[in-house]
């Protein structure tokens, strides 16, 4: 078996893999922290995945109206950013605006990913000019 460059393990990982979001620890297996960490940002700097926070990753694909690299889940960042949450182990809700429009109590639909997530987290989550919003329940 050739000795495939990490760049390219990485790769085949993510393109194998049945998850959503991709931690940097996720690769540790193949080299060592700061290895890593370049390969992502070659994978990143080919437009192969997107960096949505501080060792979190997502698959990007081509946006149809700028050709820009975009997140490529369904849901876009709104799901990326939960699927991250549920990754990192944060327990979270939706909030009451995004309860009432799926329960049928109102037809205002809620612009901003907004979660209510037990627990501390600091944590920054964002893509572009989109940043998860949060409010955290003790």
């Amino acid at each position: 078996m050739r000795n495939y460059p990490l760049k390219e393990r990485i790769a085949q990982r993510i393109k194998r893999s049945q998850k959503e979001v991709f931690l940097r620890s996720d690769f540790s297996d193949f080299g060592g922290y700061d290895q890593v960490g370049r390969a992502l940002k070659q994978l990143v700097n080919e437009q192969q995945l997107i960096r949505i926070g501080q060792g979190l990753y997502t698959r990007a694909r081509p946006s149809t109206v700028t050709g820009e690299p975009t997140i490529a889940l369904p849901g876009g960042f709104k799901s990326a950013s939960r699927a991250a949450l549920t990754r990192l182990g944060y327990k979270w809700t939706a909030n009451k605006f995004e309860d009432a429009y799926n329960s049928a109590r109102t037809t205002q639909i809620p612009a901003n990913a907004e979660v209510v997530v037990q627990g501390r987290l600091s944590r920054k989550i964002e893509f572009g000019n989109q940043e998860l919003q949060y409010r955290v329940k003790h």
